[in-house]
C-alpha cells in the first residue's frame, strides 16, 4: 500500500474554524429557536460594492458571446490587473512582473511552503492565523503537538499585553522564515515603522525570509502605520507579501488575492525567489477566475477606491460599537480587557481566569453569539476571544445589547 504524507497525522483534531462552526451547529441543533448571531469567522457580510459587482456582471454576461469569450489566460495573472495593483499599491515600490494573481491569501500560505520545503526553520508570531503552522506541519517542516498548544520545529514569537503585541525578535534563529501579519490576526494590532524597521533588520542579519501578511491593510487608518512591508528600507531583500481582495472588497467567496515577490529576493545558494514562485505559480496553479480578476481591476480604479473606502469604514464603525459594549461597566468590573486600535476588524479580548474555550462556550449558550477562541491560535491566545465586527449593522447593535445583559 502506498504511505500515508504522516505530516496529516501530527496536525490536530480539528482546524480552528471548522470547529467553531461544529459547536455552533450542535448547539442550533440543541437550541433551535435561538436567534445565534456571529462575530466570529472573519467572513464578510455586506454585499458587494455595485461598481466592482457591475464589472464583473458585464464581463460574465460577455462571456457568452463569441467576442467576449476568455479561456485559459496567464497563470500569474491578468497583466492590466498586476499593473494596477503595482501602480496603486506599491508606486515605486514592486514591478507588474513581481506581482502574482491568485485565488486568495490563504491559498497562497498553502502553495508558498512549496518554496522551502520540509528543512526549515519557522518562527511566527503567537497567536496567528493557523495556516501558518497547520501549512508546515502538512509539509512535513513542523513536528507533533507538544501538548502545550505548541509544536516541535516552531519558534513562537508571544505578542501579548506586556511586550505590547510586538514580539522579542532575538528568538528568531537564523536561517528561518517568519510569518509575520499586520495588522495582525488575531490581536488586531499593526505593527509601528519602527517595528518593522526592526523586522527587517532581524531578517537580513539573520538571513531569513519573512512571509509578510497584509490581507488587513485597507483597515489601517492611521498614516502613520506602514500599510505594506515594502515601505521599508531592505524589504526587498528578505521579505514575500501576502495580500487579498476579501477583506478590502468582499471577495471571500469570489476568491482572490496576491503576492509580490522582489526580484532581488534570494535563497541561500544565490538562485532566484521569483523564479521558483513563478514556477510554483504556472505548474500547480491555473491562473484566477478571468470574472474575478476584472472584478479585481474595478476594485483598483478610482470608483472602486471610492467604495471599497466605504465598505472597510462600515466594518470599522461595527468595530467602534462592539468596542463600547465590551467595555461596559459589566465587562469592566470582571477585569475584562479589550485590545483594539481602530485599524482592524478585531477585536482582542482578554477574560481574567477563564479558557478560552470555555468563555466561547458561556457567550455562545448565553448570548447566543458565536466568538472565536484565542487558544486557537495559539499558546499565547488562551484566555482571549476573538471579536469580529464583520457583521450586518442591525445584527451586532443587537449582539451589544445582549453583552450588556451578561453578568459574570
Amino acid at each position: 500500500m502506498v504511505s500515508r504524507n504522516m505530516g496529516f497525522a501530527n496536525l490536530t483534531a480539528g482546524y480552528l474554524f471548522p470547529e467553531v462552526a461544529k459547536r455552533r451547529r450542535i448547539y442550533q441543533e440543541q437550541h433551535p429557536d435561538a436567534k445565534i448571531i456571529s462575530l466570529g469567522i472573519g467572513n464578510t457580510t455586506e454585499p458587494l460594492p455595485p461598481h466592482i459587482a457591475k464589472a464583473m456582471s458585464d464581463y460574465a454576461a460577455a462571456l457568452g458571446t463569441e467576442a467576449g469569450y476568455s479561456g485559459y489566460g496567464d497563470e500569474q495573472g491578468l497583466t492590466s490587473l498586476r499593473e494596477r495593483i503595482a501602480a496603486v499599491l506599491y508606486p515605486g515600490m514592486a514591478s507588474a512582473d513581481e506581482v502574482f494573481i491568485s485565488d486568495g491569501a490563504k491559498c497562497d500560505i498553502a502553495r508558498i511552503q512549496t518554496l522551502f520545503g520540509s528543512d526549515v526553520e519557522l518562527a511566527v508570531q503567537d497567536p496567528a492565523y493557523p495556516v501558518y503552522v497547520d501549512g508546515s506541519v502538512i509539509v512535513g517542516a513542523v513536528g507533533k503537538d507538544d501538548g502545550n498548544g505548541g509544536r516541535a520545529g516552531v519558534t513562537y514569537l508571544p505578542c501579548t499585553a506586556e511586550n505590547g503585541f510586538f514580539p522579542d525578535l532575538s528568538k528568531i534563529k537564523e536561517n528561518s522564515l517568519i510569518y509575520f501579519c499586520s495588522p495582525n490576526n488575531p490581536t488586531g494590532v499593526a505593527s509601528s515603522r519602527d517595528q518593522l524597521n526592526a523586522l527587517v533588520d532581524c531578517a537580513l542579519k539573520k538571513g531569513c525570509i519573512i512571509i509578510f501578511d497584509a490581507a488587513y491593510y485597507a483597515f489601517i487608518r492611521d498614516p502613520a502605520l506602514p500599510k505594506t512591508i515594502f515601505e521599508i528600507d531592505g524589504a526587498r531583500k528578505c521579505a514575500i507579501e501576502i495580500n487579498s481582495f476579501s477583506k478590502l472588497a468582499g471577495f471571500t467567496g469570489v476568491r482572490l488575492g496576491w503576492s509580490v515577490v522582489p526580484s532581488e529576493l534570494k535563497f541561500a545558494d544565490g538562485s532566484s525567489v521569483r523564479q521558483d514562485w513563478n514556477r510554483v505559480m504556472t505548474t500547480l496553479f491555473n491562473g484566477a477566475s478571468n470574472i474575478a480578476q476584472r472584478g479585481g481591476l474595478a476594485t483598483l480604479d478610482e470608483e472602486g477606491i471610492k467604495e471599497t473606502k466605504a465598505l472597510v469604514d462600515y466594518y470599522l464603525g461595527n468595530a467602534a460599537l462592539m468596542k463600547k459594549a465590551l467595555s461596559g461597566s459589566n465587562f469592566a468590573s470582571a477585569g475584562v480587557k479589550v485590545y483594539y486600535t481602530g485599524d482592524s476588524p478585531y477585536l482582542w479580548v482578554f477574560f481574567p481566569g477563564c479558557k478560552s474555550w470555555n468563555i466561547f462556550d458561556r457567550i455562545l449558550e448565553e448570548c447566543n453569539i458565536v466568538t472565536t477562541p484565542g487558544s486557537g491560535f495559539g499558546p499565547a491566545g488562551e484566555g482571549y476571544l476573538r471579536f469580529s465586527s464583520f457583521g450586518h449593522r442591525k445584527d451586532v447593535e443587537e449582539a451589544c445589547r445582549r453583552l450588556a445583559d451578561l453578568r459574570f
